[in-house]
Order: structure tokens, then sequence, then C-alpha cells
């Protein structure tokens, strides 16, 4: 686990100051590890691929394709863990800026999955059509049947005869990116067992109904569950109350830093579990560095992915006809890969004592080992459906992105001490010193007009403006100080 001190050390050295520089608001955040794609194996190819066309941050394509891929899987097998069968959903957030290209690498590897649920979307509406006709009949038999009953011209036994009212047809859809609980339910109760969450603007479904305040414990309640594999209780009072077995839920939220600072700030995400379930990493922006000419586009591995994609949509999931629970089969670990987990769990462990190396992430620690047998229960399944246990391989990948994953929670940790109002003003120091802006001095106006998207708004621009100058990032000039040739009636000059 090299890649463990090597964050430390570089989280120790981000902190480091001289006395006379004015201090930053919040300790910077160094740049992450880089992403161990080729611990992805079966999906290796396609990511790289992606990323040559997109020159993305290798981590946006292979957040894409590891949540797919257990989006694929997760209805055929629960996979075994040190602390018993757990399912292979896996829950993604992915943290990058506006223009890091997040659509147009999802939209590369999820279209196989858009084609399949259009393609669903027309049998459905036949299926529709033909329940529609089905129950009229049924309807117009059991109506002449129950007045005959009534009449006392029959008894109760034809009645019986015709059978229960037929059933709407399942929905097909797989995918969703804004559900409330009660919509969430709905579908699972309605539709098919095996769901995704997935959204390129997860800041929709972050600052969104379901994320209110008011709605925020019960939904994160819900996915925690749905991670854990628990079934869905719905016992609303003056609605039909419902217990729903055997469903799963995989998640990709793709999100600005703005949007999920404030997540990873929230007590009640990070309290509730919610936070240490996700897989969260913040890649390096490539911004700047994505040349047209040394763009790469092969479109084989692409073709596999999706070729390998619908072979497993089309794959009838093992769940009883009536209720649709899912009956899941068990992805048991090698010899060699428990032995290998344990040593991983163990080791991860000891690191959450007081003073070592995961001591402030212990809730992400703690799922570690979890993790890692999610994510090659995943990877052994996309490889082979028929697989019948994890291999010591698909092992050693699960825990080098375990290990990973663990890094990003522990560089990201600062993010989530930081409040509104500072992180606005640090948005602002970092905006106003680099070339975007361009000059040595400030005014209001600079930052409503050109500056980060958040301060676009007088009121926040002159608070972010206020507490740079108290931090000294910013000093005040005299009111009529002329500056590049017109006299100023608000400015400050900027202290680098």
């Amino acid at each position: 686990m090299a890649a463990r001190p090597n964050m430390q050390a570089r989280l120790e050295q981000a902190e480091t100051i001289t006395p006379d520089q004015p201090q930053p608001l919040v300790r910077e955040i160094p740049d992450g590890l880089p992403y161990p794609v080729d611990a992805l194996g079966p999906l290796q190819s396609a990511v790289e691929a992606v990323q040559a066309m997109t020159q993305a941050p290798m981590a946006i394509p292979a957040q894409s394709a590891l949540s797919i891929a257990a989006l694929a899987v997760q209805g055929f097998a629960n996979v075994e863990t040190l602390g018993g069968d757990r399912p292979l959903s896996l829950y993604c957030l992915t943290i990058a800026e506006s223009g890091e290209r997040k659509t147009s690498c999802d939209e590369k590897l999820v279209q196989t999955l858009r084609e399949y649920e259009k393609e669903q979307a027309k049998a459905y509406r036949e299926e529709r059509k033909a329940f529609g006709h089905e129950h009229a009949i049924w309807k117009k038999q059991y109506d002449k049947a129950l007045t005959q009953v009534k009449t006392g011209k029959t008894g109760k036994a034809e009645l019986a005869a015709l059978g229960p009212e037929p059933a709407p047809p399942a929905m097909r859809d797989r995918l969703v990116s804004e559900p409330t609980y009660e919509g969430l339910t709905r579908l699972f109760a309605e539709g098919q067992p095996s769901l995704g969450l997935f959204s390129d603007e997860g800041g929709q479904f972050l600052g969104g109904y379901a994320m209110a305040k008011d709605n925020r414990q019960k939904t994160l309640t819900a996915l925690n569950d749905l991670w854990q594999g628990n079934p869905i209780r719905r016992t609303r009072q003056g609605e039909t109350a419902f217990v729903l077995h055997g469903r799963r839920l995989s998640l990709h939220l793709m999100a600005q830093p703005v949007v999920t600072y404030g997540l990873l700030s929230d007590p009640v995400a990070r309290d509730s579990g919610f936070l240490p379930r996700c897989l969260i990493c913040q890649p390096v922006s490539t911004i700047g560095t994505r040349l047209h000419r040394e763009t790469h586009v092969d479109t084989a591995p692409l073709y596999a992915f999706g070729t390998r994609l619908a072979d497993i949509l089309h794959t009838g999931m093992a769940m009883d006809p009536e209720t649709r629970e899912l009956h899941p089969k068990t992805l048991r670990l090698s010899e060699e890969a428990l032995a290998l987990l344990i040593g991983f769990s163990d080791e991860v462990e000891r690191a959450q004592a007081p003073g070592g190396a995961f001591e402030l992430v212990r809730g992400f620690a703690s799922k570690a080992a979890e993790q890692a047998a999610r994510i090659a229960g995943v990877l052994s399944l996309w490889q082979d459906m028929s697989a019948s246990e994890v291999s010591i391989g698909a092992m050693r990948c699960g825990i080098r992105l375990a290990q990973f994953y663990l890094s990003e929670a522990l560089r990201l940790s600062g993010a989530a001490q930081v409040s509104e109002e500072v992180a606005q003003a640090e948005a602002l120091r970092l905006w106003m010193l680099s070339t975007s802006h361009g000059k040595d001095w400030l005014q209001a106006r600079d930052v409503v007009q050109r500056g980060p998207n958040r301060l676009r708004e007088q009121p926040k621009a002159m608070k972010a403006i206020e507490m740079l100058t108290e931090t000294g990032w910013l000093a005040p000039y005299k009111q009529g100080t002329v500056l590049d040739g017109s006299a100023r009636r608000q400015a400050w000059r900027i202290i680098r």
C-alpha cells in the first residue's frame, strides 16, 4: 500500500507555508495520485480509448465504465466479503469542473445502455397495448359476473373462476437521473429490480427535492439500504404499505466541486454512512493540455465494451415472476483471494488507530475491504458471467482500486470542513491570482463580470473580497486612485 504514506506526505507538504505569506483560506489539496487504470482489467481498454478520444482525466471514463459494469451485473450475483455476502452494487461520485468533458466520456460508454432502453421502451408500449385489451375483456367479464352474483343468478365460484385481475407489464427503464425517494420506490415496485441512478449533472440530484433539508435523511437512508441489499419498506400513512425484496441500485453522480464539497461537509451525509459507501475521486484537470492533434480515435475497444454490455443486458436475471425479487447467485472468494483480502483488511484496520494514516477517514477505511470485494466481483462477472468465484487476480485489481479511492477520501477530507463562504473566497483567491484575471489589482465588477460563476452576484463577490482583505490577500486602495488611466472609486491591490 505504497500510495497511502505517499499521499499522507503530500498532504503534510501542502500545509507548509512561510510566515510572511498570506495564508490560504483552506488547506491546499494536493493533486491526486494517477488513476490505476491497469487495475480495471477487462474494462481497461475501453477506458483508455475514451480517454484518448476526449483527453479528459483518466478517472472520468474509469468511473463511468466501472459504474456501468456494476449496473449490468448487480442483478446476477452477490459477492462473498469478510462481513457476509453483499451486492455487487457500486456508488461512484466524480468531482470535476465544468468543461472537463464529463458528458463526452459518459456518452461514449453509456450509448449501448441508451439504445437498449429505447428498444425496451418500444417493447413496453406493445405490452401496454396488449395489457389494455386483456384488462378490458377481464373487466367486462368481471362486472357481468359480479352483477349475476348480486342478483342471485349465479354463485361466487363463477366470479372466482375469472382469476385475478391482470397485472400491468413491468416498466423497462434501467436508468434514472433525478428521482425522489417516492419515485425511486415506485420504479422498483412497478419496474425492473436492477436500476442505475446515473447523472452527468449530479448537481441536479444533489441540489434537488430528494436531497432538500426535509428529505435528505430519508433519501440517504434509502440509498444506504439499497447499497446494503436491504428490503425497501414503504409504510406511509394513507398509502398501500409494501416491502420490496431483492432490489439493486448502482449510482454514478458527476458534479462540480462547489456542489460536491457541500455534500462532503454535510454531517448527515457523512454520519449516516452514505459518503463512506461512495467511491469518490477528483482527478487533476487536463484543461489547457487537450490538443486536437494529439487526439487518438480507436473505436474497437468501445465496440467490444458495447457488445459485452448488450449481451449482459439481454441475459435474463433470475427473479420471481410475480414479485420480481432477484435471486442472485453468490461469487465465492478463492482461497488465495480470501487470504489477500484478509491481509488488506488488517492493514487498513491498523491504520485507523489514533495517529494512523486513516484515522480521519475511518468511515471510508472500514468499508475499504468490502469495496475491494465488490469491485473484484464486478470485474469477474463482466469477464465471465458463468464465474463462480473471484480469483486472486481479480482481487488484486479490487484492492488496488480500493486503495486509490481510499487515498482520494483522505486527500479530499479537508474539503469536508470548508463552509460555503470560505469556499467562495478561496475560489476568488485562485481566480484573481491566475492568468484568467491578469491584473495586479481587483474591483468588484471584475468578479461579477468575469470571475467564478458562484460569485456573479454583487453581495457574494463583496463578501469574498472582504474575507480576502481580512486574511491579507487584498489591500484596499484609497478612493480615487488612478489605475489603468481611470480614477477608481473602490479597488484592491492583490498581494502575491
